[in-house]
């Protein structure tokens, strides 16, 4: 079962009926039902078109991230293109380390900030 709960979201946030939608994927009603409620896999040319639409990415419509832009290289500074890259080639167990890390220098960084401003 595929779940797109963001194509409701994003077409009801433009008050626009399922029959709306279905003119821009150039789909039938009963079948973006079907996508919309997670019963059918959206095909990706679809999805490509929706993005598009919406004004969103892919990753937002897919769930994979709450940013509806989504992140694009272009976007990141070399210093965290680098950081990413390296995060993504560990392993799950390295990632949670690394995580868990990050967590607490964050909170050591607030709490700096609190002591500066407090």
């Amino acid at each position: 079962m595929y779940y797109y709960q963001r194509l409701r979201d994003l077409r009801e946030d433009e008050d626009l009926l399922q029959k709306q939608v279905c003119g821009v994927i150039n789909c039938k009603a009963q079948q973006y039902q079907l996508y919309e409620s997670g019963k059918r896999e959206i095909p990706f040319h679809c999805a490509i078109k929706l993005a598009d639409f919406y004004r969103v990415s892919l990753d937002y419509i897919a769930g994979r991230t709450n940013n509806k832009k989504g992140l694009n290289r272009s976007d990141l500074p070399d210093i965290e293109t680098n950081l990413i890259n390296k995060f993504r080639s560990l392993s799950d167990e390295r990632k949670g380390k690394i995580l868990e890390r990050m967590d607490m220098l964050y909170e050591e960084q607030i709490a700096q900030n609190d002591k500066i401003t407090g």
